[in-house]
C-alpha cells in the first residue's frame, strides 16, 4: 500500500478527464475495468454541469440525506434526555455523539399515527403507511424515493438502498407504488458497483487483483498532465483525502474477508442462528465507509440503511445472546445490560460515521453540514412492541439544531413533519408528506 507521501505524488500521475471528455454528470478516472468517480474539484468547477451552467449553479453544494433505522428499538432510559433544549444532559447513548452536540437534534414524543404492529412497522419507517401488520396493507412511497423523483437524476445512482441484516434483502426504500427496493447487503458487491466496470472478464480480473491487495487506484490510467497547472493545493489535498479513504476501505474489506469465496470461520460459541457472512459491527463499519465514499464522490445524494441486529450475537462487551432475545428482557437486569452494550456500540459506530463525514471538506464546508443523517427506530419499546414515542435524532444538514426537542409523550407529533423539513431543506417544494401536518416546530434551516 502507498504511504501518504507516495499517494500525494501519485495524484499528479492520475489521468484526470479532459474537460471535453466529461459527461454532463460525472467526472471520473478510468482504467482497465475501473471507473472511479471524482469528488468536486476547483479545476473542474462549472464543467460537466450542463451547457450554460452558471457560476452559482457550479458552486452550489448539494444537500444529501442518509436515513438509518435500527429495527430492534432502543432502551428509552439510555436514549432520551431528561432535560430539554441545547443544554440537555447527555444520556448513556448520546454521550458518544457529544462532539456533534451543536449539530444534532434529539426528538422525543414523535411517531407515525396509525402505524402499529410491532416489528411490522419496519416497512413504514420512511413511508408512514398505516397498519403495516394488516393483511390488506399496501405501502406507499418512502422519503428517499420522494426526494429521488426530484433530484435523483443529478447523480450516477438516483439512490442507494443498503441493509445490514443476517437474512434477506430488506430495506427502507419503497417506490411510489409501494414496491420494496431490495437492499444491498454486501459491501463487496456495492464496491464493485461503484468502482468496477467493463466486461465480465475484466471485472473478474479486477476482483481477483483486489483480493490479493491491489487497489482500484492501481488500475487508473497514467500519463496525462494537462491538469497539473490548474490543480490547486486544495484540489490535491482533496484527492489525497479521497484516495486515502478508498485505500482504507479496501484494507478493511480485505481484513474482514468479505471478498468472493472467502468465508469467515464459524464462531465456536455461542453461534447465532444461520451465521451471516460477517459480524454485525464489521459489516456496519464497512457500510459506513461505503456511504462516506458514495457521498464524497457525489455518486448519489440519497442513501437508506436498514440495520437489523436481531439474529446476531454481536461483538460487544459482555454480550452472549442474540439481540432479538435480549429485546424481550422482561426487565431482567442482566439482559438489559447486554442489550445496552449492543445498542451503545451502534452509537459508537454512528459517531465514527459522523466523524468521517465531518472530516471531508467540500467547497469550504464539512460534508456533514451538507448531509442530513436521520437515525431512529420504528419501535419505542421493543420489550412491549410499542410503536409510539420513537427514538429519533437528526444530525448535520445545516439546521439550527435545537438539542432536545420534546413533544407530548402521549399525543405524539407526526414523525412525517420531520420528513417535510428534510424535503424542504433539499429544495423540494412540498408542504406535505404522508401524515404530516407541516414542518416540525423548532427545527429551522440555516441559510445557504
Amino acid at each position: 500500500m502507498d504511504t501518504g507521501v507516495e499517494m500525494k505524488r501519485n495524484v499528479l500521475k492520475m489521468h484526470l478527464p479532459h474537460p471535453h471528455d466529461m459527461s454532463s454528470r460525472r467526472s471520473v478516472l478510468r482504467g482497465a475495468g475501473v471507473a472511479l468517480a471524482l469528488p468536486w474539484l476547483e479545476c473542474l468547477a462549472g464543467r460537466g454541469r450542463g451547457v450554460g451552467a452558471t457560476r452559482e449553479q457550479a458552486d452550489a453544494s448539494p444537500h444529501r440525506l442518509l436515513a438509518i433505522e435500527t429495527t430492534m428499538g432502543l432502551l428509552p432510559q439510555y436514549f432520551f434526555p431528561t432535560t430539554v433544549g441545547r443544554t440537555y444532559a447527555p444520556t448513556a447513548y448520546l454521550r458518544h455523539l457529544e462532539p456533534f452536540r451543536d449539530r444534532l437534534t434529539v426528538f422525543s414524543g414523535v411517531s407515525h399515527p396509525m402505524v402499529d404492529g410491532g416489528h411490522s412497522a419496519d416497512a413504514s419507517f420512511l413511508t408512514a403507511a398505516a397498519h403495516p401488520a394488516s393483511g390488506s396493507f399496501r405501502n406507499t412511497i418512502s422519503l428517499d424515493q420522494m426526494a429521488a423523483e426530484s433530484i435523483g437524476a443529478a447523480t450516477r445512482f438516483p439512490s442507494l438502498a443498503l441493509t445490514v441484516a443476517a437474512h434477506g434483502t430488506p430495506s427502507l426504500s419503497y417506490t411510489r407504488n409501494g414496491v420494496l427496493i431490495p437492499g444491498e447487503r454486501s459491501p463487496a458487491r456495492l464496491y464493485r458497483q461503484m468502482f468496477l466496470q467493463g466486461n465480465p472478464q475484466e471485472t473478474l480480473e479486477r476482483v481477483e487483483s483486489l483480493r490479493t491487495g491491489r487497489s482500484v487506484l492501481d488500475f487508473v490510467a497514467f500519463g496525462a498532465k494537462r491538469f497539473d497547472r490548474t490543480m490547486s493545493v486544495r484540489d490535491r489535498e482533496r484527492l489525497d483525502q479521497y484516495f486515502t479513504s478508498v485505500r482504507e476501505l479496501e484494507q478493511r474489506m480485505q481484513q474482514a474477508e468479505i471478498w468472493e469465496r472467502r468465508k469467515k470461520p464459524r464462531p465456536k460459541s455461542p453461534p447465532p442462528p444461520d451465521v451471516p457472512d460477517q459480524e454485525l459491527f464489521t459489516l456496519l463499519r464497512l457500510m459506513s465507509q461505503m456511504i462516506r465514499l458514495a457521498f464524497e464522490s457525489d455518486s448519489t445524494r440519497l442513501i437508506t440503511l436498514f440495520v437489523n441486529p436481531a439474529m446476531w450475537v454481536p461483538r460487544a462487551p459482555g454480550v452472549a445472546h442474540e439481540t432479538h432475545s435480549l429485546t424481550h428482557h422482561g426487565n431482567r437486569p442482566e439482559m438489559i445490560e447486554e442489550l445496552r452494550s449492543v445498542e451503545e456500540m451502534q452509537f459508537i459506530v454512528l459517531n465514527e460515521l459522523l466523524a468521517g463525514l465531518d472530516a471531508v471538506q467540500e467547497r469550504g464546508r464539512a460534508l456533514l453540514d451538507r448531509t442530513m443523517v436521520l437515525y431512529g427506530s420504528c419501535m419505542g419499546n421493543a420489550n412491549a412492541h410499542s410503536n409510539t414515542n420513537l427514538p429519533v435524532l437528526l444530525a448535520g444538514g445545516a439546521f439550527k439544531h435545537a438539542g432536545h426537542l420534546a413533544f407530548d409523550a402521549q399525543n405524539n407529533q407526526p414523525l412525517a413533519n420531520v420528513f417535510v423539513s428534510i424535503l424542504q431543506r433539499m429544495d423540494i417544494q412540498t408542504d406535505r408528506f404522508a401524515t404530516s401536518t407541516g414542518t416540525l416546530r423548532g427545527l429551522e434551516p440555516v441559510s445557504g
